[in-house]
């Protein structure tokens, strides 16, 4: 699945050779330091940002990476390319910027597939200099701005019977365990939201000699289909923080699911409001 947002290393190595590229890690800053794909920006808070859908949270959310994104010299020019050190070990951080890019109205984005682990198997060189990027004006427009969720919409998806509300948290904060993946009691609340479906993100990848990659398009449909969803069927996707769920959302839409949106304040804002339903106790 290299055709469409996906690229290898190898692609990456031939299209930054080819056209302006922004490469941008989001990995935190040690790991940067230690070793990264040349020529690449660091840029962690894709990762670490808690949004809210509030009007308020959503206007912060637009300003703070308009300008996080010009910092690093996307102007709309250049090819934004993001990565992370496997599709598995960053929570599906590199998709959550490229999901930040798409709700943005950004036009060209990748994903590096397999991320800095795949760029090292491959035998390309790492670099451990420090880039200080040109800024550029970042283009905001609305053009995915119906991509992004917020309270009501799902509450209205909630008392939909079409729309598929889909959980991809780990098993843990599915069988209400855990609240978060940063402890059982980060959040007040621990459940899942009325009605939702499970696959835990895990499953829309396989192992491959070089980590974790995103699963065929074949696969993914068949991984869909125990859910009962089709390239037909609306979905309303969540997670902890938007993070698993942009690695869900950038899989079924390379597999050819039409209607994707991410509830992006997810469980973290969910379960903070004690007026919102919750299922609680184990889904079955």
């Amino acid at each position: 699945m290299t055709d469409g947002t996906l690229i290898s290393p190898e692609g990456l190595e031939s299209l930054c050779a080819s056209e302006p590229c922004v490469v941008i890690d989001t990995r935190a800053p040690e790991a940067y330091a230690a070793g990264h794909i040349p020529g690449a920006v660091n840029l962690h808070d894709i990762f670490t940002y808690l949004a809210t859908s509030s009007p308020e949270g959503i206007a912060e959310l637009r300003g703070k990476f308009a300008e996080e994104f010009g910092s690093v010299g996307l102007s709309g020019a250049e090819t934004a390319v993001i990565y992370e050190q496997s599709m598995a070990s960053g929570f599906g951080q590199s998709c959550r910027g490229y999901f930040l890019l798409q709700y943005l109205g950004y036009p060209k984005i990748k994903v590096l597939h397999g991320g800095y682990e795949a760029w090292t198997a491959a035998g390309l060189t790492a670099s451990t200099d420090a880039v200080a990027p040109e800024p550029k004006a970042f283009p905001v427009s609305d053009a995915g701005a119906d991509l992004m969720m917020n309270v009501s919409d799902m509450m209205s998806a909630v008392d939909s019977e079409e729309v598929v509300k889909l959980d991809v948290r780990d098993i843990d904060e599915w069988i209400a365990e855990s609240s978060s993946p940063y402890g059982k009691d980060f959040c007040p609340r621990k459940g899942r939201i009325p009605g939702a479906r499970w696959i835990e993100w895990y499953r829309m990848m396989k192992p491959t000699a070089s980590g974790p990659m995103i699963k065929s398009k074949e696969e993914v449909l068949a991984e869909c289909a125990t859910v009962g969803i089709t390239p037909e069927t609306p979905v309303a996707l969540y997670c902890f923080k938007g993070a698993r769920a942009s690695n869900t959302y950038l899989a079924l839409k390379e597999a050819g699911v039409k209607d994707v949106k991410i509830y992006f304040g997810s469980w973290n804002e969910w379960s903070r409001d004690p007026a919102l339903p919750i299922e609680e106790g184990l889904p079955f």
